[in-house]
């Protein structure tokens, strides 16, 4: 299944909403990638198995679930999440980019390649994508309260 949704990170109408700046942004898109398990309670471990210049390779631990990744970062752009086929796990991909179509006006925009196909009962499908969405959702929102707590100023240069 391939799909994709934008979250709207900085809304100019909406001044309850406190925006972020892009290098926050990035900066709470990266600790999902380096820290998973503080956007994924569920998650037991992660564990990096590789390093390189421009990312790294781990290991997610769900219960005795394995999940074998690879994270590229394109610095202050994308963050692209590659899964090779594995076991029961089908080959699949997700590329999370920032979209500034107007200075300050942020969106994140979260493409999924699942590997499952169009194959899939259309009530599947409706249920994976709202639960990839909210993940999403919820992965902002996680970013915004680290950003209020100050947890990326000090890198902030």
């Amino acid at each position: 299944m391939k799909f994709h949704h934008l979250v709207e990170i900085n809304d100019p109408l909406n001044p309850l909403i406190e925006p972020l700046t892009r290098k926050q942004l990035w900066q709470g898109l990266v600790m999902r990638a380096e820290l998973p398990k503080v956007f994924i309670p569920w998650l037991d471990s992660c564990t990096v198995t590789e390093r390189s210049s421009d990312g790294f390779a781990r290991e997610l631990h769900f219960g005795k679930l394995v999940v074998r990744d690879h994270v590229t970062f394109f610095p202050m752009d994308r963050i692209l999440y590659e899964i090779p086929a594995q076991k029961d796990i089908a080959q699949s991909c997700l590329a999370v980019s920032i979209e500034e179509p107007q200075p300050d006006l942020l969106f994140v925009r979260f493409e999924y390649d699942d590997g499952t196909g169009d194959n899939e009962e259309a009530m599947y499908r409706e249920l994976r994508r709202s639960a990839y969405e909210e993940a999403d959702i919820d992965t902002i929102r996680i970013i915004r309260q680290l950003a209020e707590q100050g947890r990326f100023d000090a890198s902030l240069n």
